[in-house]
């Protein structure tokens, strides 16, 4: 029987919509130009590389499914990398396609080509290739869509050349793949074998938790065997209820704070996260030495850095409810954490606080404002899944255009709940090109920027090195309200705490992008 030829460009649509692809990030090239001759779907245009690859993340973040990027070749590629980064700290499927020129003139080095496209993305991407001959390229995308949505999921780059897409090709078979592994029963005997015996147990959640789609799992697991709950070090996602009366905070990025914090626990479960993300330099056991401790994941790495105890391999949703089976009911006996209540004053916090007070019930909040995670913890309680979005790379530029991916998929979703982007003033300065594209797509998002005229996180950072002063960190005479409105947004600005809840109510309940440009101390 003889298959059918089609084009290079037939074949890749195909395969975009066998995975569920229902639109195209990009910032278009002359490489890439063939591509879009009759795209079967919209296209999320961004003023620059790095919003777009953001835009993806948030997108493929918040749907579970794949997101499509399109890439200019050396230069608009090498613009993306930092979010690019950033989606694969992330765990975010995001396909990369990259336009090159023409294959008959690569041996001339030509304008606009990349000499080494498959290395380029790399180390920070799963799978990179540029296919030997055109009419691999469909088999190409289609290995390449499977490695990323392979857990521990990330994006993946495949370079095309301008040429390739007219030309004809067999269409590849595409299967059909369950792509989760079930944890061992043996291992969630392991894993039950310290909870059961022990007298205080401790759950340590982290962004492996949300990408598995175990909220509802992590809460039972808790309830069941009364552990006291603690968000892992930058987690980049909501863990696990922040009001609820087992949530016990948030662990700092320091070996000997953690120890403190974990102390007085006999038995730690790690879940969906390292043991444990460090910022600085530490010494000494990395959890209290009296505690037994074990970790759940679907990252290989996260069991091969295991500094001692011991770990399962596997879904991470299905592992916490198979343990929930398994584990021995109890009571919690642990104490309920207390919010923080600060004075009403232009600060982060209290700011931060009518944030919370008076957001719509199911908002989304996305943040990159480092200086004030700390107030944010204490008085923003994330209480719904799905609603909390962040960078795992610690690079800024990611969550103003990781906002517009997520209010794409609740638009898509035809839910109305919500974004609430969060930024600092340097962060926002990173991709603020995407207020365009918030205002090409009519997404009601909230931009809330927390401008103290610094790099502030730098500032307060360094005296971790014994500095008192940092150059290059005076953000004084930034006007976001300007920036906003040159590109269609909606802005106001906000000097004064009497100003605050009218603004911010404003901001909510508008139906089209707005920013306010909150002065805080």
């Amino acid at each position: 029987m003889t298959t059918a030829r089609v084009t290079v460009r037939d074949a890749a649509f195909a395969v975009f919509r066998h995975f569920g692809v229902d639109r195209l990030f990009g910032n278009p090239g002359s490489t890439e130009l063939p591509m879009l001759k009759g795209l079967p779907f919209p296209y999320v245009m961004g003023l620059n590389e790095a919003v777009v690859v953001g835009m993806a993340d948030g997108f493929a973040r918040a749907s579970g499914k794949p997101a499509l990027v399109n890439l200019h070749s050396a230069a608009g590629t090498g613009h993306s990398l930092g979010n690019l980064f950033t989606a694969w700290k992330n765990n975010a499927p995001v396909v990369v396609t990259a336009g090159q020129q023409a294959r008959s003139i690569l041996p001339f080095d030509p304008f606009l080509y990349a000499e080494r496209p498959s290395e380029f993305p790399r180390p920070y991407v799963k799978y990179a290739v540029e296919p030997a001959r055109a009419e691999d390229v469909p088999l190409a995308l289609a290995r390449a869509f499977i490695t990323a949505l392979t857990p521990p999921m990330g994006p993946v780059f495949v370079s095309i050349p301008v040429d390739d897409w007219e030309r004809e090709c067999d269409m590849p078979a595409l299967p059909e793949l369950t792509l989760k592994a079930v944890p061992s029963a043996t291992g969630i005997e392991r894993l039950a074998a310290i909870i059961d015996p022990s007298e205080r147990p401790a759950l340590v959640l982290g962004t492996g938790v949300a990408n598995a789609r175990g909220w509802t799992q992590a809460i039972r697991l808790a309830e069941r065997c009364g552990a006291s709950v603690y968000a892992a070090p930058y987690a980049a996602r909501e863990t696990f209820p922040e009001d609820h009366p087992q949530f016990a905070g948030f662990l700092p990025a320091w070996r000997d704070q953690i120890r403190t914090m974990l102390a007085g626990h006999d038995a730690i479960l790690v879940v969906g996260a390292p043991v444990f993300t460090y910022h600085v330099e530490g010494s000494g056991p990395h959890w209290p030495e009296a505690a037994q401790l074990m970790v759940l994941s679907d990252d290989p790495q996260h069991l091969a850095n295991l500094p001692g105890g011991g770990g399962v391999l596997g879904d991470v949703a299905d592992g916490l409810a198979q343990l929930t089976r398994r584990v021995n009911q109890r009571p919690f006996a642990g104490t309920p954490r207390q919010l923080a209540d600060p004075a009403p004053a232009m600060t982060a916090a209290y700011v931060l606080k009518r944030v919370a007070a008076l957001r719509p019930a199911e908002a989304i909040i996305v943040e990159e404002a480092p200086t004030a995670r700390g107030p944010e913890h204490e008085v923003l309680p994330i209480t719904r899944e799905g609603g909390f979005y962040s960078c795992a790379s610690g690079g800024l530029g990611y969550s103003l255009p990781g906002a517009l991916g997520v209010a794409l998929w609740e638009q898509n979703g035809g839910q109305d709940d919500k974004v609430i982007a969060v930024l600092g003033d340097g962060a926002s300065m990173y991709a603020i090109q995407g207020l365009f594209t918030a205002m090409q797509e009519k997404l009601p998002i909230s931009f809330l920027v927390l401008n103290n005229s610094a790099y502030a996180a730098l500032t307060g950072f360094s005296g971790e090195f014994g500095m008192n002063h940092v150059p290059g960190c005076d953000l004084t005479g930034l006007d976001f309200v300007s920036l906003a409105r040159g590109q269609g947004v909606d802005a106001r600005l906000v000097e004064h705490v009497a100003d605050l809840d009218s603004a911010l109510r404003w901001s909510f309940e508008s139906q089209a992008p707005t920013l306010l440009d909150l002065r805080v101390a």
